[in-house]
């Protein structure tokens, strides 16, 4: 592995003299016609020196499209040929099982469900405790200070999405944003710097006037592992400024995407495995037609979906929306605009923005007022003292 192989270059002296040629390969493969070609002819191949039955053009098509998911993009294939031949491998099982003589792609699609359900008894788990209330996860109805954010669990070799509850919580004080998971020792360094990048953005877009006075909490609700990746802070931004300003965020989203101090939205890993993680929740609660996934702009070229859930967004039972910034996030989430800044920074009276704005400013006014009282009682004090030693004296 690269981790490896550059551990070694730089702790041994002698690697670099017995090793000096480093071959460096890509884990993808641009897809174009050329490479498309190559792909199908190395399935001929291994299929015809493994002994196996030929391949379909319907499930080479589909052993691309599988290889465009491992990739995590629509453009490339991935080089994990071990992965995709143990796949090809259980088809043609399946396949000798029902006495065809082709594999097809109904062959290929088997052996993935097959798949999916020896390595998902953890995902299965999960999502009995949020259908049974056991973790709280609403996919209805609006509230203040929550949404459901998006993560990957890994488990061996399988990962899967599961809808995780960020909540918020402000109240006048100086002590900032607490990041709950990063002061129990449990939100790895990547995950507070995106809590740490959202105060930034917090404090330039909102508190340009006045002293950025607040005290918040941020928690990744029901989650009792290590936490990491920056994945969370979009919806952690969303939740903070609905608890600010006093505004609901509909729970019939989920959100992913990572965040940058100016509020763009940045691209995020295992996108398909999260948005497939909240499909199954509300499908299984009955979809609505409301209920979709809020992902980064930029990830949508890695959207590599399954079909169920492609089938769902076809018949608009379910949505998936892309955004570039906070506030298009935002508007989605309280259902209407939240108002962009004019020439001078103000933004229209009303708008969710502007009531962030009122609010930080009434805090800083709370904290100001507090100092000034706190500065009376240190001057009384200070009077009464030399009042006292002009008494000793006389």
């Amino acid at each position: 592995s690269r981790q490896l192989y550059y551990t070694l270059q730089d702790l041994d002296p002698d690697f670099q003299e017995m090793f000096r040629v480093l071959v460096d390969f890509d884990e993808d493969i641009p897809l174009a016609e050329d490479s498309l070609e190559q792909f199908a002819q190395l399935l001929k191949t291994r299929t015809s020196e493994e002994g196996m039955a030929p391949l379909s053009a319907a499930a080479v098509a589909r052993l691309a499209t599988y290889s465009a998911r491992l990739a995590e993009h629509q453009g490339r294939l991935s080089a994990r040929i071990g992965d995709l031949f143990q796949l090809v491998s259980e088809a043609d099982f399946i396949r000798q099982l029902a006495k065809d003589d082709v594999t097809d792609v109904g062959h290929i699609e088997r052996a993935l469900k097959a798949k999916a359900t020896r390595t998902g008894r953890v995902s299965a788990r999960i999502l009995e405790d949020i259908l049974a209330g056991v973790i709280l996860i609403d996919s209805e109805g609006a509230a203040i200070g929550k949404c459901n954010g998006l993560t990957v669990l890994e488990v061996g070799d399988s990962a899967f999405g599961m809808p995780a509850r960020i909540s918020a919580t402000v109240y006048p004080g100086g002590s900032g944003i607490v990041d709950i998971e990063r002061e129990v020792n449990l939100g790895q360094p990547i995950h507070s710097k995106g809590v740490m990048i959202l105060t930034g953005y917090l404090g330039s877009r909102y508190a340009q006037e006045f002293p950025l006075e607040i005290s918040a909490s941020i928690a990744l609700e029901q989650s009792y592992g290590y936490v990491d990746g920056d994945s969370a802070s979009l919806g952690e931004c969303c939740a903070l400024i609905s608890a600010i300003s006093r505004t609901p965020l509909k729970q019939c989203f989920a959100i992913t995407g990572s965040i940058n101090q100016f509020g763009e939205v940045q691209a995020v890993g295992g996108v398909n495995e999260k948005i497939e993680g909240f499909f199954r929740l509300c499908e299984a609660r009955g979809l609505t037609g409301e209920q979709g996934a809020i992902i980064p702009f930029a990830n949508v070229a890695t959207l590599m979906l399954e079909e169920r859930v492609l089938e769902a967004v076809r018949q608009e039972k379910f949505h998936i929306y892309a955004v570039r910034h906070v506030d298009e996030a935002l508007s989605l989430l309280v259902g209407e605009s939240v108002g962009a800044a004019d020439e001078q920074g103000r933004f229209p009276k009303g708008s969710v923005n502007a009531r962030v704005v009122e609010r930080l400013r009434d805090i800083a006014e709370i904290g100001l007022e507090e100092e000034d009282k706190g500065d009376a009682r240190t001057d009384d004090a200070v009077a009464v003292a030399a009042s006292e030693a002009d008494s000793d004296k006389a």
